[in-house]
């Protein structure tokens, strides 16, 4: 007589994985947001970034590879994976943001750059509650509807800051450089909502 399948035990230890994973994307956000205090901005934080990074993809890389060994999950598979690399996907752009802090070595930091860094932080702040939210089944809605706000202050920040930026600057290297930074560090809003989204959509679908 064989087994039913939900008697057989669930691999619980993804939630540890996720969780790993949104301590290290609250990590860089926080150094980003410090990275950006300073004036020139202090590079250690960029290396400081990048080693959380790597953190990130070698927790990524355990995810993806317990999906192909575990017979038994906790969710969809594809759910998953689509979280594991939307959580990524977070923490690429905040490395991406802090590269572009080195490589177009800016030494001053303009107007509205510590607020977008600043609402990055809160929505990393929020995407880690939502995570442990759906590890302990409590309720993830409060922390989505929180990083869509964030996301959409980004927004109204980041065109601000892009008329302003074309407004009063007259180099055009600068506006370049800066008109990517803040590209970047809106981006980094988009894709904690885009994480947000499939963690609801987890809750939706197993609810």
């Amino acid at each position: 007589m064989s087994l039913s399948f939900s008697f057989l035990p669930k691999d619980e230890q993804f939630f540890d994985l996720f969780g790993q994973m949104a301590d290290e994307i609250q990590k860089a956000a926080g150094l980003l947001e410090q990275l950006l205090a300073h004036e020139p901005p202090d590079l250690a934080f960029v290396d400081h970034i990048k080693d959380a990074e790597h953190r990130c993809d070698a927790l990524t890389h355990d995810t993806i590879q317990r999906l192909h060994r575990t017979f038994v999950t906790p969710f969809d598979r594809e759910d998953l994976y689509a979280l594991a690399t939307s959580l990524d996907d977070v923490m690429d752009a905040i490395d991406h943001a802090a590269a572009l802090v080195r490589m177009y070595m800016l030494q001053r930091v303009r107007p509205g750059a510590r607020e977008l860094a600043h609402t990055v932080s809160a929505a990393s702040d929020r995407l880690h509650a939502a995570l442990d939210a759906l590890a302990h089944k409590k309720p993830v809605h409060p922390h989505a509807v929180e990083i869509n706000r964030l996301e959409n202050e980004a927004d109204r920040l980041y065109q601000e800051v892009v008329q302003t930026l074309f407004a009063t600057e007259t180099d055009p290297i600068t506006i370049l450089k800066w008109k990517d930074m803040y590209d970047v560090l809106e981006v980094i809003t988009d894709r904690c909502e885009d994480a947000a989204n499939v963690i609801e959509g987890v809750v939706v679908k197993h609810g």
